[in-house]
């Protein structure tokens, strides 16, 4: 199972109840919790031990991430990559990774925060449970301590960007981290979206329900398991790999440029028109009176001398987000971080 996480997980492969535990050779002990979800602790912990879940697969096709965190676990199990704190590893929705799609009905990222309750018989909406009570379950034992709850949520992006690796972090009412844009830099994080209102995704959930200092990753484009070149995330592997040894922060590098969320186009209906090129770019500047959509008597209008658009995408259901629109906040972003 360690050995290959993944290949055990696509397989579909269960464990006898009397196999769902046990202790690696470095004296890490593990449970087997659900399909797709490890746990993963070292022989000690102490009161102010910290807390990771690191996820990837969210997105079934996003294989990248996936691919690294089947590799880390089997390097932890192996003594190959240290572990220093409580770990719990989650592939997310398994049955699209299986099916090499992106979700079978409804999107899993936008059903966290209780929203799946809204959709009964979406296929996702019972995994949206699952890896809520996941996430809560491993947190409500966690220190209390700041800086000693994490979730590091990966995925990688549908199209090309003018940032290849960048974050987006989730809101939360409280001043954004020092911490973890000091860990973005060392995962050679280009770009830090700010997002300014609450959302659905499993880092909002995390960030809100769990207070953990959580983050979504991008790293990339979509591309099939196995053709996937690791060596272009190295920078996020060994961040979080750091992270899990205990040896984050060592290595001085510059922070991340920041983007605030000022705005947002969303779908109205089948008659929605997004006014950019098909293939546009994440973080796509255009210029003050620039039309981008238009639905109807729905407009938006680009109010800002630059506006980036991110994560463009016409094909979304009517109601759903079909773009961020983001302003670059940097200098006024890092001077606030505690």
């Amino acid at each position: 199972m360690l050995d290959d996480f993944l290949a055990y997980t696509l397989a579909g492969t269960r464990p006898s109840t009397n196999e769902t535990q046990g202790r690696c050779a470095s004296g890490v002990r593990w449970s087997w919790l659900d399909d797709g979800v490890l746990l993963m602790e070292p022989a000690a912990i102490a009161a102010n031990t910290r807390s990771v879940l690191a996820s990837a697969g969210v997105h079934g096709d996003e294989t990248a991430p996936i691919e690294l965190l089947s590799y880390l676990v089997r390097d932890i199990a192996r003594g190959e990559a240290a572990l220093t704190c409580r770990l719990l590893v989650i592939l997310g929705n398994v049955d699209a990774m299986r099916d090499a799609c992106r979700y079978r009905d409804d999107d899993l990222n936008r059903l966290f925060s209780g929203r799946h309750l809204q959709l009964p018989h979406s296929y996702e909406a019972p995994r949206a449970a699952a890896l809520e009570q996941a996430a809560t379950q491993f947190f409500a034992t966690a220190s209390r301590q700041p800086g000693a709850r994490w979730h590091i949520d990966m995925h990688t992006a549908i199209r090309a960007s003018a940032f290849e690796r960048f974050a987006l972090l989730p809101h939360t009412g409280r001043p954004f981290s020092r911490a973890m844009f000091e860990w973005l830099a060392e995962a050679r994080i280009s770009a830090v979206l700010l997002h300014t209102t609450k959302g659905n995704t499993y880092s909002h959930f995390t960030a809100q329900a769990c207070e953990a200092e959580a983050c979504t990753l991008e790293l990339g484009k979509v591309r099939p398991f196995g053709q996937n070149d690791l060596t272009r995330f190295a920078g996020a592997d060994a961040a979080l790999r750091q992270l899990l040894a205990g040896t984050s922060g060592r290595e001085q590098a510059e922070l991340p440029r920041a983007f605030t969320v000022i705005d947002q186009i969303t779908k109205p209906s089948e008659a929605f028109e997004l006014l950019v090129a098909p293939d546009v770019a994440n973080f796509t500047p255009f210029g003050k009176g620039t039309l981008l959509a238009r639905d109807g008597d729905y407009r938006y209008v680009v109010q800002h001398d630059e506006e980036r658009l991110v994560f463009p995408n016409a094909a979304v259901k009517p109601g759903l987000r079909a773009g961020l629109m983001v302003i670059e906040t940097t200098r006024d972003t890092l001077a606030k971080l505690v």
